[in-house]
C-alpha cells in the first residue's frame, strides 16, 4: 500500500496534488470550504485521479495525521497492492426507506473477498439510526460516519465518483488479502438515577419515568440549562436499549419548550433505560488512546487509518482537539497514514453480535493494512 497526503486551501489551491500517485486506487476528501460543494471540485479531482474511487464528505473539521483544520479540504491518494475497492451511492431521493437502501447497498457490493464496507452518509437529511440497522442481517462489518458542516448544523455533502451532493449515502467496499480494524470508544462516564424512557417517537424523547423529558433535564443540569442546546453537548445520555445489555450514547441536538422534549443524535426507544453522562477532558483523549490500541494488529507494514470523530468531542476538547489526534498518531505510528473528519455521527460494530449501530460523542477508527 503507498498513501499520498496534501491539502487544498482557498489561497494555495491544488499545488501538486496527485502529481505523484496519479494512478491511486482510492482517494478520500474530508472538506470544510464551499469549493467542494461544486462540480468544478469533482472535476479537478477526476483529472488527477481517473482510476480512482473518490470519496468525500463535508466535515466539522478534517484530519491529517495529528493535525485538525478547518476552511480546507484534507486528501489522501491510496495505491492497493494485494486488495481493490468498489464504491457504490445511493441517494435519500430514490426512496424515504432507508432500510432498503441500506440493504440495496449491501446487496450491490455482495462479491467474493469482501472484508469490510466504509460508509459515508448525509448527516442531516439521514437517520443514523436507521441506516445502520439496515447492515445487521450479514457477517460484513460496517464503519463511517455522518458528514459535518462545522459548527453550522445546516446541510452536509457527500461525494462518491461524482460531484458532492446533498441526501448521499456512499458505501466502499473492500476486498481481497487486507487487514481492516473497526474499534469504537467513547470516555464518558455515567451518573445520577437510571430512568426509563416511557414515551419517545424516533429520535425525539417526549417523557422519561412519565415526567416531561425536557423538565427532567433542565432539573439535572441546574445553571446550565440556560445555555441548552448547547450545554446538552457536556451532558449526553447513555441508553441501554430493550433486550440488550449493551450501551450507546446519545448527544443532545435540541428542545422543544412548547412540548418539553428532547431530540438525539440518534434513536431513543421507548423502554430503553437511560443515565446522563459527563466526562473529563483527559478521558476523552484517554479514550481516543484507547481505540487506537485496540485497532493494532501487530503488524508494522504501511497502511492506512479513517478515523471518525464526534463534533461533540471536538466542542468539548476545544484547544485540546489535537491531543486526542496525538494521541492516536502516537499509537498507531509512523507507518500508519491517518486521514478522517469530525462527524454529525459514527458508524461502527458494537455490542456482543457486532451489529452496525449509530455512535454519538465517540472515537470511531478504521485500520486497513495489507
Amino acid at each position: 500500500m503507498q498513501t499520498q497526503q496534501w491539502y487544498w486551501t482557498p489561497t494555495l489551491g491544488w499545488g501538486e496534488i496527485g502529481q505523484n500517485l496519479s494512478d491511486a486506487d482510492l482517494v478520500f476528501i474530508a472538506a470544510d470550504t464551499p469549493y467542494f460543494y461544486g462540480a468544478d471540485c469533482y472535476s479537478e479531482l477526476r483529472q488527477r485521479f481517473p482510476k480512482a474511487c473518490i470519496l468525500g464528505c463535508s466535515s466539522a473539521g478534517n484530519v491529517l495525521g495529528a493535525r485538525l483544520s478547518d476552511q480546507d479540504m484534507a486528501i489522501t491518494a491510496v495505491k492497493f497492492t494485494h486488495s481493490r475497492v468498489r464504491l457504490v451511492a445511493m441517494d435519500t431521493e430514490q426512496s424515504s426507506d432507508l432500510l432498503a437502501l441500506s440493504k440495496n447497498l449491501l446487496a450491490t457490493l455482495q462479491e467474493q473477498g469482501l472484508r469490510h464496507i466504509f460508509i459515508l452518509s448525509d448527516g442531516q437529511k439521514v437517520n443514523g439510526s436507521d441506516l445502520a440497522k439496515g447492515f445487521w442481517e450479514q457477517e460484513i462489518a460496517v464503519s463511517g460516519g455522518l458528514a459535518g458542516d462545522g459548527t453550522r448544523f445546516g446541510a452536509t455533502w457527500v461525494m462518491a465518483n461524482a460531484p458532492a451532493r446533498n441526501g448521499c449515502i456512499a458505501a466502499l467496499g473492500i476486498y481481497g488479502d487486507i487487514q481492516v480494524r473497526s474499534t469504537c470508544f467513547a470516555g464518558w462516564h455515567e451518573f445520577g438515577t437510571e430512568r426509563i424512557v416511557t414515551r419517545s417517537t424516533g429520535n425525539i424523547v417526549m417523557e422519561i419515568d412519565g415526567q416531561p423529558a425536557l423538565t427532567l433535564y433542565k432539573k439535572y443540569l441546574g445553571n446550565m440549562a440556560i445555555d441548552l442546546p448547547g450545554s446538552g453537548l457536556r451532558f449526553p445520555l447513555s441508553v441501554k436499549l430493550p433486550n440488550d445489555d449493551s450501551k450507546l450514547v446519545r448527544t443532545l441536538l435540541g428542545i422543544d419548550e412548547a412540548t418539553q422534549s428532547l431530540r438525539f443524535a440518534g434513536d431513543v426507544p421507548e423502554g430503553a433505560i437511560c443515565r446522563l453522562m459527563r466526562t473529563q477532558l483527559d478521558d476523552l483523549v484517554d479514550s481516543a488512546a484507547d481505540a487506537a490500541k485496540a485497532s493494532l494488529d501487530g503488524s508494522d507494514n504501511p497502511g492506512l487509518c479513517l478515523l471518525v470523530s464526534c463534533v461533540g468531542r471536538r466542542l468539548v476538547l476545544g484547544q485540546m482537539a489535537e491531543e486526542e489526534l496525538e494521541a492516536v498518531q502516537t499509537i498507531l505510528g509512523p507507518n500508519m497514514s491517518i486521514t478522517g473528519f469530525y462527524s454529525y455521527g459514527e458508524l461502527a460494530p458494537h455490542g456482543a453480535l457486532m451489529n452496525c449501530q449509530l455512535h454519538n460523542q465517540t472515537m470511531t477508527i478504521t485500520t486497513l493494512r495489507e
